[in-house]
């Protein structure tokens, strides 16, 4: 029976790694801690699934465990450090014109709930309810955390633009 469970999660990891991934770029921002987060999540639910004799539901239970993962490393005291000798080099004004890193450097600017319910809501098209449920939060918190968040987004890319 162990083998039969290691193979379910053997092909549930092969086969969800890349939708997970992109999930956790969208949280991140960043390719390299995007590819950390999701193989900290999947470890996690290959131990938890191994401990407990199984999971349920495999796709929100890694979903889950990649978004409380993510949202972890941001209360983190090493997170909130960044040391540096000089102040870096801003990029031109022509390479700050592509709609892509214009969305990430606004992502980037938002607090960790807030990316975590705008890409579960939007990216991965779930509802409010399933959003609260995923995330332990009540529906109308993942309302306001999507209203602050597109306010923000928005005027983000309103400054960029500027």
């Amino acid at each position: 029976m162990r083998t039969d469970e290691d193979a379910a999660l053997h092909s549930f990891v092969e086969s969800r790694r890349t939708a997970l991934f992109r999930s956790a770029y969208l949280l991140c921002g960043d390719r390299h801690e995007a590819e950390d987060l999701v193989q900290s999540a999947l470890v996690k639910v290959v131990v938890g699934g191994r401990r407990h004799g199984g999971i349920d539901n495999i796709e929100a239970y890694a979903r889950k465990t990649l978004v409380n993962t993510f949202i972890a490393s941001r209360r983190r005291f090493w997170r909130r450090e960044q040391p540096f000798g000089e102040v870096p080099d801003r990029a031109g004004g022509d390479a700050d014109n592509d709609t892509g890193l214009q969305v990430r450097a606004a992502l980037a600017r938002l607090t960790a709930k807030q990316r975590a319910v705008l890409v579960l809501r939007y990216w991965e098209d779930l509802s409010v309810g399933a959003t609260a449920d995923l995330l332990g939060m009540r529906q109308n918190t993942v309302k306001s955390h999507t209203a602050r968040g597109l306010a923000a987004l928005r005027a983000g890319m309103t400054e960029e633009l500027v």
